[in-house]
């Protein structure tokens, strides 16, 4: 590969969900539907059932090339090194891939997979992380939700995907999905036939770009209930005054400091004193980017930020908003 050559980005989609959420069943929807994608996929070992079971050894990962041209790569326990593999192969020529899907293990806390391609310079440029996508079983739903990390991969997702429908009533199901807004009212939610879903809901969801589209879905009518048990909410805070970055840059800065492990994902358009264009930010945990965006033109001023967080102080977090407007 030339050195003046600039290679695009991969997109990345990370597979996640509860033990027997249906992950591997969509998975092999995705590398067996008719799309001529080249799909690589990064699979834990620890997974329900392996796409090969026989890709053993005590490499940190494995390659073999699929009858379709997509690619699977069995990984121990080291994600980075696995990306660096499957670059290297790419660029010599010996595989080819257009995307990556990685299947996190049931059990597996989605964070430290999304970090992974924040922290690492090189994996920043050469992969694009495009969205979560996280699977939640409706039969077991309530047993598995009982879970903190089972919560904390709902409140990760960019889109939500329930699957064993049919084992529920309709009213099992509106009471889970409002369940799940009321965790994640970022994500989009379907509902997903045995694995089979179209896979345009699943790709170049951009759910980690940074711009002016904050994803949050339009509040739908939720019936009253009691005090939830949900560790994982949402909190949204707007102001239709302009704020002042000084006072923002401290609120954020104390949040991070006091709270940063607990914000899985966040996001804000805001407008600012004195500045016509709108300033974006998103993080996960205690990483975050932001930049200033589009000007605001006719459309109305309102800052909005949305808060996805395992057990945050939320009127506190509101006092500290509202002390820095103007």
């Amino acid at each position: 590969m030339s050195d003046s050559v600039v290679p695009a980005q991969i997109p990345v989609t990370v597979l996640t969900g509860f033990l027997g959420a249906g992950k591997t069943t969509l998975l092999r929807h995705i590398l067996q539907a008719e799309h001529g994608l080249k799909i690589a996929v990064i699979e834990n070992e620890f997974s329900d059932a392996p796409i090969d079971g026989q890709l053993l050894g005590d490499a940190p990962a494995q390659v073999m090339t699929l009858s379709n041209g997509c690619v699977c790569c069995t990984i121990n326990n080291d994600l980075e090194r696995s990306l660096y593999l499957l670059l290297e192969q790419r660029d010599s020529g010996e595989i080819a891939f257009d995307r990556l899907v990685i299947e996190c293990t049931g059990l597996a806390d989605p964070a430290p997979v999304a970090q992974t391609f924040f922290v690492d310079e090189t994996l920043r440029e050469r992969y694009l992380l495009d969205g979560i996508i996280t699977l939640v079983d409706a039969a077991n739903a309530d047993r598995h939700l009982q879970e903190a990390i089972a919560q904390a991969q709902v409140g990760f997702g960019d889109r939500i995907l329930v699957s064993k429908r049919d084992l529920v009533s309709a009213e099992q199901y509106q009471a889970l999905a409002e369940r799940l807004q009321r965790i994640n009212r970022r994500a989009e939610l379907y509902p997903v036939d045995h694995g089979r879903i179209e896979l345009e809901r699943l790709l170049d969801v951009r759910g980690f770009n940074l711009n002016a589209d904050l994803g949050l879905r339009p509040p739908q009518p939720l019936r009253p209930v009691a005090a939830s048990d949900d560790r994982i909410r949402t909190l949204v805070l707007r102001s239709d005054k302009p704020l002042n970055i000084e006072r923002l840059s401290e609120f954020m800065d104390d949040l991070l400091q006091w709270h940063g492990n607990s914000l899985l994902r966040y996001k804000g358009v805001l407008n600012i004193q004195g500045e016509e264009r709108r300033l974006v930010f998103q993080g996960v945990l205690r990483l975050y980017g932001f930049d200033w965006d589009t000007p605001w033109g006719d459309d109305a001023r309102e800052s909005v930020i949305v808060f996805i967080g395992d057990n945050l102080p939320e009127e506190q977090i509101r006092q500290g908003f509202e002390a820095i407007v103007g």
